[in-house]
């Protein structure tokens, strides 16, 4: 009999900071199993080192691959993370992260996991590393040879977002300045963005209403404070309008959002980083997840950072974790309905 499980590639990201913590939490929740298969991508003694610190029961079964045992840990890498100290910016950590990063990726491009749930890097300790990425989104938009990505904070519907859909916040730009933001904009960029957006709430069902934001305080005032609404995002709206997408703006973000948040838009297209994490947060910080739009295989995670200022306190929340992990299984299962062959 086919066990309709999903299969979940779990990295701890950087292991100075609470990954190991949230996921050992996560995963010792009994009712985990009834509802995934998780892999922890990461090393082994690391989770054991963390239960016992955090008087858990935890038991796991080591293998070379990203197989099917229970819960599974699986180490890519080498024993250089178990001379990490905690709550500390290091190469050997922001290398590790990558790691674990890239071989999940591969293990869901190849098909051995349904989808992979990442717990938070650290982006110093990636540039510490050599590596040239600002975060995850980018290491997988390399990894997956793809061009058009879009990050994405989404809540489930519940007693905070009235939308029957929960609400999903795109970024038109990801990790950047701001001074840099209104170069990178552009009509396609913000297009392709709404279609992302677009097509990930229709995995979800239903006809989904999008909302764009402005870039400028009060959306311009017709070119007061800006004229990007009126060159750039309002001309990508009617593209997409003209495509069948129901997409509505540019609209002041503060207005935008709150109108989003009390059900009358599904989705947000936000400009950037913090336009649409701080609303986002604000609400649901230990239940928003991030997904990333636009690849050929289901990535999510929590919506927090590595907190570095709690690691080791017993003090981290596993909740983001399991939100991320719920909504991965939920995408999963969509995915693999919608890629399943007609009878």
């Amino acid at each position: 009999m086919t066990d309709a499980r999903p299969r979940l590639a779990i990295t701890l990201g950087d292991v100075a900071g609470i990954g190991p913590e949230i996921v050992v939490r996560a995963l010792a929740q009994p009712d985990v199993l009834t509802w995934c298969r998780p892999v922890v991508v990461g090393h082994p003694e690391l989770l054991r080192r963390t239960a016992r610190s955090l008087g858990v029961s935890f038991n796991t079964a080591e293998q070379d691959t990203a197989g099917d045992v229970g819960i599974a840990c699986w180490n890519p890498g080498g024993d250089e993370v178990l001379d990490i100290v905690p709550g500390q910016i290091q190469a050997a950590a922001g290398r590790a992260a990558y790691e674990s990063l890239v071989a999940a990726t591969r293990a869901a491009l190849a098909g051995d996991v349904d989808a992979i749930v990442t717990a938070p890097l650290h982006k110093e300790a990636l540039h510490a590393a050599g590596l040239p990425f600002p975060g995850h989104t980018e290491i997988l938009a390399a990894e997956c040879g793809v061009d058009e990505v879009a990050m994405m904070l989404y809540l489930p519907p519940g007693d905070v977002v009235r939308g029957p859909q929960g609400l999903g916040v795109a970024h038109a730009t990801l990790h950047t300045s701001i001074r840099s933001v209104p170069g990178l904009l552009s009509e396609a960029r913000i297009a392709d963005t709404i279609r992302l957006l677009d097509r990930f709430l229709r995995d979800l069902g239903g006809e989904p209403r999008i909302g764009v934001c402005a870039l400028n305080p009060h959306a311009g005032e017709h070119g007061l404070f800006g004229d990007e609404e009126t060159t750039i995002i309002a001309p990508a709206v009617e593209r997409c309008r003209g495509e069948g997408i129901n997409a509505t703006g540019p609209i002041a973000a503060d207005a935008l959002l709150r109108r989003a948040v009390a059900g009358e838009f599904d989705g947000v297209v936000a400009m950037y980083h913090d336009q649409g994490h701080i609303a986002l947060k604000l609400i649901g910080f230990d239940r928003a997840v991030n997904v990333t739009l636009g690849l050929p295989i289901v990535r999510t995670s929590p919506s927090h950072g590595t907190a570095f200022d709690i690691v080791g306190q017993g003090q981290a929340n596993p909740e983001g974790l399991l939100a991320a992990m719920r909504v991965a299984c939920q995408l999963a299962r969509t995915r693999r309905n919608v890629l399943a062959p007609r009878q």
